[in-house]
């Protein structure tokens, strides 16, 4: 059974936990554990965007199934809290090798520009008037599943209030992440130094994530404006991006590295396309006994984006990936 947003406006009237509506089927089983040798794999909800459901409770079980203790989220959560549902997006032109899917969209019409503009403007509205402590009950959720929040996946941009910004800090905090993650905001660093400010003020690091136009200086503004801008570290994008200093990157920058998204992806001059584990050239097994040699603690976050095959889903693929970083870390 699937809780909705209802469900647990509900339960929260009647004064009741939200743990006694959580599938029982998850509070019925043993505590998953993806923490191998000191290294914490994590899958990111994206992951199991081609699951039906697909929403915050279904993320949980699907995690759990897995036997995976820790996630990132993005949008199930704050779909989850009443966030006004998103427009449809423009379906995505076919990607040249080497790009990744939904990296290159055509361009708006003008009613759809419309559109995500007042969408923005009513999630705004919503954002600066919700109640924050909402998200204590999804953190709850999924601690009593066995399942930390550690990633908040969230935009700012500089059209937002400061309340927006004041939002996004005080709802991770509330789920019970360490940190945000969003994407690199190219050639903005007005915006790279007030997200800074605000991470500054509510002392939590912001990673910042590249896709094909991740360089080893990529994060170096962002990093310069604030101690609190980090790194969101995509391994696979960065292999695809044609950069060899995987493993030099990481020693050099492990500090500010918040969490890094595993995948594992082809060079540019081999196709870049995204492959199961273990058949691309991200070197995702030295990876993670770097991680594991040095006791990193940053986490590393299974990100499925290769072709499913025939016959399977996202959970079993999910699965697989976890083997494969299992196996890596013995």
């Amino acid at each position: 059974m699937i809780t909705t947003r209802r469900d647990f406006a509900k339960l929260a009237a009647a004064g009741l936990s939200v743990a006694a509506f959580a599938p029982k089927s998850l509070l019925a089983q043993g505590k998953p554990d993806s923490k191998f040798n000191g290294v914490q794999i994590g899958v990111i909800s994206y992951s199991y965007r081609q699951m039906k459901p697909f929403d915050a409770v279904s993320v949980l079980k699907y995690a759990v199934e897995d036997g995976i203790n820790a996630t990132e989220l993005e949008n199930v959560q704050e779909l989850w809290a009443g966030m006004p549902p998103v427009p449809p997006r423009p379906t995505p032109a076919r990607p040249s090798p080497g790009m990744q899917v939904g990296e290159r969209r055509p361009e708006l019409t003008p009613e759809q520009k419309a559109a995500q503009l007042a969408h923005a403007e009513e999630l705004t509205k919503w954002r600066t008037t919700m109640d924050v402590k909402k998200y204590a009950e999804l953190r709850k959720m999924y601690a009593d599943a066995g399942v930390s929040i550690y990633a908040f996946k969230i935009t700012l941009t500089m059209r937002m209030p400061d309340a927006e910004f004041d939002y996004a800090f005080k709802a991770a905090k509330e789920c019970g992440a360490n940190h945000l993650t969003m994407e690199m905001p190219d050639g903005q660093p007005e915006l790279t130094k007030r997200i800074g400010e605000f991470a500054s003020k509510y002392k939590m690091m912001i990673g910042y994530h590249a896709h094909l136009q991740a360089k080893p200086d990529t994060w170096d503004e962002a990093m310069s404006q604030s101690p609190y801008n980090g790194i969101n570290l995509d391994v696979g994008h960065y292999t695809a991006a044609g950069n060899h200093d995987q493993l030099e990157f990481i020693k050099k920058n492990h500090a500010r590295i918040t969490s890094m998204h595993v995948k594992d992806r082809k060079y540019p001059e081999n196709g870049g396309q995204n492959m199961p584990f273990g058949e691309g050239n991200t070197p995702i097994k030295e990876v993670l006994q770097l991680m594991k040699k040095e006791k990193y603690t940053f986490p590393a976050t299974i990100e499925l984006e290769y072709t499913l095959p025939d016959g399977s889903d996202s959970v079993k693929e999910v699965a697989k990936c976890l083997a494969y970083c299992k196996a890596a870390l013995a």
